[in-house]
């Protein structure tokens, strides 16, 4: 959990269990991986439409449910059209 310090107050990139990819600023975290994310966004992929972004704001994600925590370059991320993308959404994970 102390890797997840690191992360705090940069933009960042969660896939949870369900195959959402949520983005936001990593506003904090507690001992049981609870994620708060400010301004943050649902990436919601598409074959037909693209990439949907819905603004979700301050965000809570409980840390059983995520998956992958990375951390987004910004210029990178910006310069990326969204709406050019095309992708088959994440399938839930099963156990």
């Amino acid at each position: 959990m102390a890797g997840l310090q690191s992360y705090v107050d940069q933009r960042v990139l969660l896939i949870l269990q369900d195959g959402r990819a949520i983005v936001g600023v990593m506003a904090g975290y507690d001992q049981k991986s609870n994620v708060v994310l400010s301004d943050s966004k649902e990436r919601v992929y598409s074959m037909e439409e693209g990439v949907e972004e819905i603004p979700l704001g301050l965000y809570l994600v409980k840390g059983d449910q995520i998956v992958l925590i990375g951390e987004l370059d910004d210029a990178a991320d910006k310069a990326v059209d969204l709406s050019t993308i095309r992708a088959e959404p994440l399938p839930p994970i099963r156990y």
